[in-house]
């Protein structure tokens, strides 16, 4: 996603506590034959707030698997590099921890700019990156490992709920003016079409736009009885309080997102967001023992009782699983032994089963649905039944039945078609 889609975070610094300045960061006393990967996040600049929490995630899921004996019977070390909130800093640190460094996998970036950057690196080095926030789709590489949710397993189930559920047969969809909202319509209006409703408005502003009035009166007078937000970054907090202050009311005209989660309502102030909706695969307030203990083992690691949990923190704890999982199926960890031995692993974590597809290299997801609440938490229930295929082009008429994207890449023809 857009560079700036996290910058309205300052407001959650408390959330990541844990040092990350040393490159090596599970002790420096580890054995000369460790496994090496890496960690490419910002520690500065605008998306450090967020991206550290991330790296803490990474940097849990390390010592855990190094506290149960590690990968292969070797301890895993990470080497963290700062990628400094700039496209451009992300693709030198990339490229200083495959040459340099010359590790095989890297779990890393958070906005599709970074990724973009930093993707003909592993391409033409043959590296992994494992990438963990949800993201929109139309991409097909053999060296991401892609742990985010993408367009249809977050729509796929949510635009007929909102439709059957709540009862709304006019979208207003709303959005940032770049790839991901835009890509995110495309599935959405098909949705809703297919549902039986109507989308009367398609609108967007500039990333980081703070003056919502007149969109706030243009859904007002639209006729709409549902917002669809793909707003971020900033413009999140300031979109959701002009809502609520020219007396939109959630429940007479429901804001359903697909962005907004607990760290956005953190910064906005619980009440803005109350009565609203997103879709996420994971919610904080999943009640499982598995997240219980998940969310509990992460406040102690960052030495913060109050620190939020949330969808893409979540995926960045648990891909490092996934990664041990295929080295130890392998008995390697160069890419080319990880990319053949990861599709079809699967790992109960703490939002529930997630298993990677053979073909495209993304996460079977359990899409859910959580309304917020006064608290800042979301009540949810309203799960799908079971994990959904990724299909990262449902946008351009990708089905299950009719794959883009394979385990011999993309099919450019069908997409041409």
């Amino acid at each position: 996603m857009s560079i700036t889609r996290r910058s309205l975070l300052k407001s959650t610094a408390a959330a990541s506590l844990a040092a990350v300045a040393a490159p090596s960061l599970i002790g420096r006393a580890l054995a000369a034959d460790t496994i090496k990967v890496g960690a490419l996040y910002s520690q500065t600049g605008g998306l450090s707030i967020v991206e550290k929490m991330l790296a803490d995630a990474v940097m849990m899921a390390v010592s855990e698997v190094n506290a149960q004996g590690g990968v292969l019977g070797r301890q895993v070390e990470v080497i963290v590099e700062d990628g400094a909130s700039d496209p451009k800093t992300f693709s030198e640190k990339a490229s200083k921890l495959l040459v340099r460094d010359r590790v095989n996998a890297v779990f890393g970036c958070h906005t599709s700019a970074s990724r973009k950057a930093v993707l003909p690196l592993f391409e033409r080095r043959d590296g992994m990156l494992f990438y963990q926030t949800h993201y929109e789709g139309f991409e097909c590489s053999k060296n991401v490992v892609y742990t985010g949710a993408v367009p249809n397993q977050q729509l796929g189930n949510y635009i007929p709920w909102i439709v059957k559920t709540l009862g709304k047969k006019k979208f207003f969809i709303v959005g940032s003016n770049y790839v991901y909202p835009r890509e995110m319509a495309k599935v959405s209006k098909k949705l809703i079409e297919e549902a039986g409703a109507e989308w009367v408005a398609d609108e967007y502003l500039e990333l980081g736009h703070s003056e919502w009035a007149t969109m706030v009166r243009k859904i007002k007078e639209s006729g709409a009885d549902v917002v669809l937000s793909n707003v971020v970054g900033d413009s999140i907090v300031a979109f959701y309080r002009e809502y609520k202050n020219q007396g939109m009311s959630q429940a007479d005209v429901p804001i359903c997102a697909t962005v907004t989660s607990e760290i956005e309502i953190a910064a906005m102030g619980a009440e803005y967001a109350a009565g609203s909706y997103t879709s996420f695969p994971y919610f904080m307030s999943l009640d499982t023992p598995a997240n219980k203990a998940f969310i509990e083992r992460y406040r102690a690691f960052v030495k913060d009782p109050a620190a939020l949990t949330y969808h893409s923190l979540e995926a960045a704890y648990f891909q490092v699983f996934l990664w041990k999982q295929a080295a130890e199926k392998a008995g390697s960890v160069k890419a080319d032994d990880i990319r053949a031995a990861i599709g079809g692993q699967s790992y109960d974590a703490p939002g529930g089963k997630v298993t990677i597809d053979g073909d495209n290299l993304h996460a079977y997801l359990t899409p859910r649905i959580g309304q917020w609440q006064a608290d800042g938490q979301s009540k949810g229930g309203n799960a799908y039944p079971e994990p959904i295929r990724p299909l990262p082009y449902a946008a351009y008429g990708e089905t299950a039945d009719n794959l883009f994207c394979t385990a011999k890449g993309l099919d450019s023809a069908k997409l041409k078609g």
